[in-house]
């Protein structure tokens, strides 16, 4: 278990980036907000894809959950 800091998110968003990739997509890490929300941009393929809400909360929010607890949500930004 890890605690919820950006290097620690970075980690995690190592680890599903690969599998992103393999569509032609890919994540950036933006920011942690109060309350254990972690913001992210979704590039490439995910922009806009039909299927990004659910690569969010099936793929990358699950992996941040597993990993860092103290994660209670994740939202796609777009700046």
């Amino acid at each position: 278990m890890r605690d919820l800091t950006k290097e620690n998110v970075e980690l995690v968003l190592a680890g599903v980036r690969p599998f992103l990739q393999m569509d032609g997509g890919d994540v950036e890490f933006k920011g942690i907000l109060d309350g254990g929300i972690v913001t992210v941009k979704l590039l490439g393929n995910c922009n806009g894809c039909p299927l990004s809400m659910m690569t969010l909360r099936a793929g990358i929010e699950r992996a941040l959950m597993n990993e860092i607890p103290s994660v209670k949500r994740i939202e796609a930004v777009t700046e």
